[in-house]
């Protein structure tokens, strides 16, 4: 759904329309930093889009190979820019296209996989299982449904109130909404449990502020 976005405002607004910012993102590269110790890491991030995930794990880990994954060619060329120094390669696709090819020492993904449909994700999360490196990580910083009609509306109030107190206009606001309506959110739990049954070791959660989760898991040794 990057298409929707403009690439040219998509950082400054991203950080009010995610009010935990700096801890959810923050906490991706920390898992990706306490994981990898090798010096020359290869890094995927599947819906790169400007770039914001991967150049908070490249100042953690400097990884020697780092693939961009995104429909939007517009947000690539923002990425390309930001993170010149590593060299990415841009892949311009779908995620339920083939990954590209080779093995990862991280795969890592910003709110960005809540767009495919349930099985797409199960699907791009066997995917990932498999371009992983034994040992390899996969962190998804995403966007999830509430548990219940109850949860899902107090994650939208902490949510777009979030923005608002950060500057977010109304107008701000009502297109982050009408982007919204093409989610296709799961739960946390339904996410892990899909993690854990393709054979992901110590999947858990390491942050969640309402509707904002980091999850992970490990590719067995």
């Amino acid at each position: 759904m990057s298409k929707i976005w403009n690439a040219s405002e998509y950082d400054l607004s991203r950080k009010r329309l995610i009010p935990c910012f700096d801890a959810f993102y923050s906490t991706a590269a920390d898992l990706a930093a306490a994981t990898i110790k090798k010096t020359s890491p290869s890094v995927m991030d599947i819906g790169a889009g400007t770039g914001l995930l991967s150049e908070f794990v490249a100042q953690k880990i400097h990884p020697a190979a780092l693939s961009l994954l995104d429909e939007s060619p517009e947000m690539l060329a923002k990425a390309e820019t930001r993170l010149a120094k590593y060299k990415p390669t841009l892949h311009i696709q779908k995620f339920t296209d083939p990954l590209p090819a080779g093995k990862f020492d991280a795969i890592i993904s910003a709110v960005a996989i809540h767009h495919l449909h349930d099985e797409e994700k199960q699907n791009l999360f066997s995917r990932i299982y498999e371009s992983l490196a034994p040992g390899g990580i996969f962190i998804n910083a995403e966007q999830i449904l509430g548990s219940s009609k109850w949860h899902e509306k107090l994650n939208d109030d902490m949510h777009l109130n979030g923005a608002r107190a950060l500057g977010s206009s109304e107008d701000e606001i009502r297109a982050a909404q009408e982007r919204m309506l093409f989610d296709r959110c799961a739960t946390l739990s339904d996410q892990i449990s899909w993690l854990r049954e393709i054979g992901f070791e110590r999947v858990d959660t390491y942050f969640q502020w309402f509707r904002f989760a980091v999850y992970a898991g490990w590719k067995p040794k």
